[in-house]
């Protein structure tokens, strides 16, 4: 008897397991935003999220104007790779790159009232790209639509103005198609109210449906590619440094520095367009310029390779270059990139300049910050053996780039210079003090 209840509780963990199994999985995942970098890492996430859940189906959500060529075309060969099927419901709008993701699908599907198509590249300004950009759109329209099995020559049409496709196009125009004008050319499979609609004409029953959603902490990393916050975020690496430079030991500017340096490095290493090299380079330009400052004395070579080497970096972390290769890197995004990385730089020197002195006079500086005065009134006094060594000379113990240490009789003293630099053994003379330091010259 135990033995026939253990075989007929077996059969139903088999039977339970395979009825779970056979239940199929839907996956949804909106592109309802601009095709950029966050993009592009949001429908990566969102594949192998498919691929841990297992789902048999792929729905994309569309609605977008288009955006990055170069990330819609990685997107497209997401697409493409994925080994389930993958279908587009385009609710509203699939223009420009958005058309050609929708290409890439193996099923189109629209509601009443959208369109699909104008995949012309254009620029920041809203004019047409040079040829080389719609040629590059061209082909990639092309081959996209043929290895769907959907008409070439529309795709092309999408995009270039001069294609002339009788009855469909005439020179002059790009091929915007309505939701009617697609099911009749191949571009849309039906015309649908829902995802459910699509499941329901596909014949997919009992599904279980998945909404993909950035977690936490890649809605970060996507709030952190965005080009302004990076301006920003380089005006607080460089605040930062200088601050503690100016106040050793605090310890919490540097501490804003480095947390600014990885939330600026870390988003765009993730997403792929932070290379090995141009990280190196950023980190060599801080060296140089570092250098410069503590070592080296005035600026020179050093402190302009430091400045360059710098700038630069900050521009091409931001940009899909391929080692300086700018050929389909769009005009509007090396603008952006250089103006965060100028802007935040500059906003960085202002900050120094008109900053610096007020910040003593805030309420945090004040707590962590000595505020008495020890006036001689109340009985403080400065050393008066600074007084006596007066004219007395003696050799710079360290290098002065003012400030140092000098040694007179045996005796070691701080002292700085009115700005010129000393090499430590050189003859000092005290021409002055300031409290207990001792204001030098060279002999």
């Amino acid at each position: 008897m135990k033995k026939l209840v253990l075989i007929l509780f077996l059969l139903l963990m088999v039977v339970s397991s395979w009825a779970q199994k056979s239940v199929p999985q839907v996956m949804v995942m909106e592109i309802k935003d601009e095709i950029d970098p966050r993009m592009l890492r949001y429908v990566k996430l969102a594949f192998e999220h498919a691929e841990k859940i297992k789902a048999d189906y792929i729905i994309i959500d569309m609605d977008t104007y288009g955006g990055v060529l170069t990330d819609a075309k990685e997107i497209v060969d997401v697409v493409m790779d994925s080994k389930k099927p993958v279908w587009v419901y385009i609710n509203s709008d699939a223009a420009s790159a958005g058309a050609l993701i929708s290409i890439a699908c193996d099923s189109i599907y629209m509601s009443p009232g959208a369109s699909i198509g104008a995949a012309t590249v254009v620029e920041g300004d809203g004019k047409a790209a040079p040829d080389k950009y719609q040629s590059y759109m061209r082909s990639i329209m092309r081959s996209t639509a043929e290895e769907n099995h959907r008409d070439p020559r529309i795709a092309e049409g999408m995009v270039d103005e001069r294609v002339v496709i009788d009855s469909i196009k005439q020179a002059g125009k790009v091929i915007t198609f309505t939701t009617t004008e697609a099911i009749a050319n191949g571009y849309c499979e039906a015309k649908v109210e829902s995802i459910e609609e699509i499941l329901k004409r596909n014949k997919v029953e009992n599904y279980e449906l998945h909404r993909f959603k950035l977690g936490a902490s890649e809605k970060i990393i996507a709030f952190f590619l965005n080009p302004f916050i990076s301006g920003i975020l380089i005006l607080v690496i460089l605040g930062g440094i200088y601050f503690e430079l100016q106040t050793p030991g605090v310890g919490f500017p540097l501490f804003a520095a480095i947390t600014a340096l990885v939330l600026y490095l870390v988003p765009y290493y993730l997403n792929g367009l932070a290379e090995y090299w141009e990280i190196i380079a950023l980190f060599i330009g801080i060296l140089l310029l570092a250098a410069e400052v503590f070592v080296i004395p005035g600026f020179g070579i050093a402190g302009i390779a430091g400045i360059i080497l710098t700038l630069v970096s900050l521009v091409l972390i931001m940009l899909n270059n391929d080692f300086f290769n700018f050929e389909f890197v769009p005009l509007g995004d090396i603008v952006k990139a250089s103006v965060a990385a100028v802007g935040g730089v500059t906003g960085g020197m202002l900050l120094l300049i008109f900053g610096g002195a007020k910040i003593v006079e805030t309420k945090a500086f004040k707590k962590i910050s000595l505020n008495e005065s020890q006036k001689s009134a109340d009985g403080f006094t400065v050393n008066s053996n600074a007084q006596l060594l007066l004219n007395k000379k003696g050799v710079a113990h360290t290098v002065l780039r003012p400030s140092g240490k000098i040694l007179i009789e045996g005796e070691v003293y701080d002292a700085f210079t009115r700005g010129e630099y000393i090499e430590k053994g050189e003859q000092v003379e005290i021409i002055g003090t300031e409290g207990v330091t001792l204001r030098v010259k060279r002999v």
